[in-house]
């Protein structure tokens, strides 16, 4: 074996930081290469193959400029954000949705759009992508457990893919669906324990709610594709309520005239409603949620009325008990 001495390598024969650190995904894409040249030869389309979310990749045709909803908050950093996660398709401690992404593929993937529509589609994410000009929004997420992180989200907001399916005049809830698929979800497998929750995972909102410019669907944060533990390739994020309503890896999304069912509410109704807006006033039967753990913090901070957003979505709820409908 030839062993060469540090000045006497050549720079090109060294390999980039970036492939050594992707090496497997690396690896992987010249081995696909090589197979989709045999497969040419041989008159196979192999286009279509599914592919693991491509966490680190650069999004394109990102919008820079500031949005008005952006918080000045201090944002959590990369590794907090995809190592500390709530995912239980992929596993309910919360280092075990990045151990499991590598199971979650998302090419290809499809959002179903039906119900209460005049114009009933199905996007390919690629056309999803496209809806609308991609921005970064850096909203606090507010999680149930009494945990809070700062996020720059990629995406654009709801109302674009809404508007293109035309809601009818019936269309008074959106009830969006989680991917049902045990091989890339694993949390999903059938267990002697019991499972944590019914799947597929469903949530839903109020038309209102669903159009209001906060909300946003995210397929990406800190600028990359968004990662498989994050909610790869294009998940729900509704600032101003728990997280669990964030759902993640949609694949449909269904308008109704009757309020939806919802996972969380149908599995724990006395502890999670319908509404879940982030209301330090009513606690979780079992923890209080008057104040928060920032990840990264060590001191706890008071919650927010909204997570911080009343100014924008309080007249949404104007006269409603916010203690009844929690």
């Amino acid at each position: 074996m030839l062993i060469k001495k540090p000045q006497d390598i050549k720079s090109s024969e060294i390999t980039p930081k970036e492939l050594y650190l992707n090496r497997r995904q690396f690896i992987a894409s010249a081995s696909a290469a090589a197979i989709g040249a045999g497969a040419a030869m041989a008159g196979i389309d192999f286009l279509a193959s599914p592919t693991p979310a491509t966490a680190g990749e650069k999004l394109k045709n990102l919008k820079k400029a500031p949005s008005a909803f952006d918080t000045t908050e201090k944002m959590n950093s990369l590794k907090d954000i995809t190592n500390y996660n709530n995912f239980y398709e992929l596993g309910v401690e919360k280092e075990q949705p990045a151990q499991n992404a590598k199971y979650l593929t998302t090419r290809p993937w499809t959002v179903a759009v039906e119900g209460e529509v005049k114009k009933p589609k199905t996007f390919d994410i690629d056309d999803i992508m496209k809806l609308s000009p991609l921005e970064e929004r850096t909203y606090r997420l507010r999680c149930v457990e009494a945990w809070s992180m700062v996020i720059p989200w990629v995406g654009f907001p709801l109302s674009a893919l809404i508007n293109q399916v035309e809601p009818t005049n019936n269309a008074k809830f959106v009830q969006f669906v989680t991917l049902h698929d045990p091989k890339r979800l694993p949390g999903q497998k059938p267990s002697i324990f019991g499972n944590a929750l019914e799947w597929p995972y469903v949530e839903g909102l109020r038309m209102d709610e669903a159009m209001h410019p906060l909300t946003i669907l995210s397929v990406g944060l800190y600028g990359e594709v968004l990662p498989a533990q994050n909610g790869a390739p294009v998940r729900l994020v509704v600032p101003w309520k728990y997280g669990f309503k964030s759902i993640k890896s949609i694949v449909k999304l269904r308008f109704m005239e009757k309020q939806p069912t919802t996972a969380w509410n149908t599995m724990q109704p006395q502890e999670y409603g319908f509404y879940s807006n982030v209301n330090p006033e009513v606690d979780h039967p079992r923890w209080t949620q008057a104040t928060e753990r920032r990840i990264g913090e060590f001191l706890r901070r008071k919650t927010l009325m909204f997570n911080g957003y009343g100014e924008h979505v309080a007249s949404l709820y104007k006269g409603m008990d916010l203690k009844k409908f929690y």
